[in-house]
């Protein structure tokens, strides 16, 4: 048995995503954008309009995970595959980038949607990753999704040297059996280096999704279609 876990939740959201709170983070990601339209840099941008706000670790990373420059989004927008697409060939899956959001939907942790329409996790993982009860339920929904949209192949790169990433190769080919695609699960070294260079990739990395042919925006469709009670933070309006 897995165990209960909820991914990506922190008590302390509840102050630093609060009315008020929410009002000062819209305003310093309208402050930040306007920079980085303007070619300064992201990361010392992000410190020194955080800085200006006295923002928390959690308030910084939803800034900076939900900012986005005018010419990146229009790219984006640009290489973004209409679901209807999903059925005419292989799918690449960012696997530990997908399944994770989806676990921190289920948990009701802290997402924040992005201005490219991306839904990003505020978890942090970096390098370590443990199975939970969650990783059941996401991947049921990632074969409920797919076995509706009917992609021909599925293929999900997990990078090898995160933790248990053996383990969850295993997790998803035991599910297979309930699918009604093809579905193959690589282990390898590093999977950016490889979706970077594809199409048809699933991914909300915005390193990856900006340097890939063209991607699908796979967690939000499964997100808004089964997860209605995820906590998403929009600093877009």
């Amino acid at each position: 048995m897995a165990k209960i876990s909820r991914r990506g939740f922190d008590e302390n959201d509840k102050r630093w995503f609060s009315d008020k709170e929410l009002m000062k983070l819209k305003k310093a990601k309208e402050e930040v954008e306007w920079l980085i339209n303007r070619d300064y840099k992201i990361e010392p941008v992000v410190n020194f309009v955080s800085n200006k706000y006295q923002f928390s670790i959690r308030q910084r990373d939803a800034i900076k995970r939900s900012v986005c420059s005018y010419k990146k989004k229009m790219i984006r927008e640009s290489k973004k595959l209409p679901i209807d697409k999903v059925s005419e060939g292989t799918i690449y899956i960012d696997g530990f980038n997908l399944i994770i959001t989806l676990e921190v939907a289920l948990s009701k942790g802290t997402l924040i949607i992005g201005t490219d329409e991306n839904i990003r996790d505020l978890a942090g993982l970096r390098g370590t990753y443990k199975i939970i009860d969650k990783t059941e339920e996401a991947l049921n929904l990632i074969g409920m999704f797919f076995n509706e949209y009917d992609p021909s192949e599925v293929i999900f790169y997990l990078d090898s040297p995160v933790s248990n990433s053996g383990n969850l190769k295993y997790k998803i080919l035991d599910h297979t059996k309930n699918w009604k695609f093809n579905t193959d699960v690589v282990l390898v070294n590093n999977a950016d280096i490889i979706l970077d260079k594809l199409d048809r990739v699933v991914s909300s990395d915005a390193a990856i999704i900006d340097k890939c042919i063209s991607y699908f925006n796979i967690a939000k469709e499964i997100i808004d279609k089964y997860i209605q009670e995820a906590n998403i933070i929009d600093l877009n309006t």
